[in-house]
């Protein structure tokens, strides 16, 4: 965002290059053969299993620089996130996404008299309902997480971000490393290198105007 904002105002500068993370999110969306897709595929097989799954994801990333086997395991698979290496166990995986509302079960319990129970299973969106019976809880997490996408896309968001100082939760004590770790692992201290190396000072037009118009008082017309 920062380096849109200087396109759109024309200023000369030299595109800054920055981790991007989307090779990432590809192996684990994308269709048809993310890790997610590959998921809700084997859960419509009554003999998948999570070893099949497994072996799977075995077979299709096998050449993926952000996707790994461990030595001592025959049904792990890790993932080298923007954060560090995360080893997942594929054990229950399809037994947890499978674990969803049939669709006629979310309609009935979405149009009860009771506003705790129809809050507890909203409406599905038009097009997920239309499209399949099943309805995986992979699938429900990225409809979710579109959906969120879309509305911080239309909206101007300011975050506030929390940083853990401690792991004892007490006052007044700052472990360096861990705090260091969660900024950089927040991405923050990339937007801190990329901000830095750009124009990190920023001014309204008439700040700038009544800080340093006085060195062109004859192109104050009107101001």
């Amino acid at each position: 965002m920062e380096q849109e904002e200087y396109t759109k105002e024309e200023i000369d500068w030299s595109y800054i290059e920055f981790i991007d993370n989307q090779d990432i999110l590809d192996l684990i969306e994308k269709k048809p053969g993310g890790v997610i897709a590959l998921l809700d595929e084997a859960c419509m097989f009554p003999r998948s299993t999570h070893e099949t799954f497994a072996q799977k994801l075995y077979q299709t990333f096998k050449d993926h620089k952000r996707f790994s086997k461990p030595k001592l395991s025959r049904t792990d698979f890790t993932i080298s996130h923007y954060a560090g290496d995360v080893t997942y166990q594929t054990e229950l995986f399809l037994d947890k996404n499978k674990d969803y509302v049939v669709a006629e079960h979310q309609a009935l319990l979405s149009a009860s008299s009771c506003s705790f129970v129809s809050g507890l299973f909203p409406p599905l969106p038009e097009e997920s309902s239309k499209s399949s019976k099943f309805s995986s809880i992979g699938s429900r997490f990225k409809q979710q997480l579109q959906l969120l996408l879309e509305t911080l896309g239309a909206t101007e968001p300011h975050y506030v971000r929390c940083v853990k100082p401690n792991n004892l939760l007490k006052p007044s004590i700052f472990e360096n490393y861990n705090v260091l770790q969660q900024l950089r692992c927040g991405g923050v201290m990339e937007a801190i290198r990329i901000s830095c190396a750009g124009f990190p000072t920023k001014r309204t037009f008439e700040e700038f105007i009544s800080r340093f118009g006085i060195l062109a008082p004859d192109n104050l017309d009107g101001w």
